[in-house]
């Protein structure tokens, strides 16, 4: 005779089982989707050229950059505050304060460390900077130039390609 399945140790091992999953739940709510990567990475360039323009005296560099660059510096914020948002739910100001302080901290320890070699690259980094053409490019010099990023979220997993379906197609 098999001894027949207690209800209080089933629900025990299913409330096991559904805490076990909450990490992988919680990390895929964690993630970065492609457009807030790009609005991350100019948030660190953005950040980077403050600290330059405040420790190097080149506040009319940074100055001209807002001015070119406004609609795509605003269309970021918006971008890393929705992720936040998305993510941390009632706590997403004070995650998106916490990431804005936590990187410029790090760049201004970083400016300090570099001492005077520090105001000599950021000249180059607010040239670079000027020539971009879009946000894109915004967030590619931001990588390439290797701007101090305190974010360490994964990429979120491309969506699945959806079927291509023409015009007067029927079911």
């Amino acid at each position: 005779m098999t001894p027949s399945p207690n209800p209080l140790a089933w629900k025990l091992l299913a409330a096991t089982a559904a805490i076990m999953l909450v990490p992988s739940i919680a990390s895929a709510q964690v993630c970065v989707q492609p457009a807030e990567k790009i609005a991350f990475d100019i948030r660190a360039l953005q950040s980077q050229l403050v600290v330059a323009a405040l420790s190097c005296g080149l506040q009319d560099d940074y100055n001209g950059f807002v001015r070119k660059y406004q609609s795509d510096l605003a269309t970021a914020f918006r971008n890393v505050h929705g992720h936040f948002r998305r993510t941390s739910g009632s706590r997403h100001q004070q995650d998106l304060d916490q990431y804005i302080t936590n990187l410029a901290n790090g760049q201004s320890q970083m400016s300090i460390s570099r001492g005077s070699f520090f105001c000599r690259e950021q000249a180059p980094l607010f040239q670079a900077a000027m020539t971009a053409t879009s946000a894109a490019d915004l967030a590619q010099i931001s990588v390439s130039r290797q701007v101090h990023q305190v974010l360490d979220r994964p990429a979120c997993p491309a969506a699945p390609a959806r079927p291509n379906r023409q015009a007067g197609t029927q079911r």
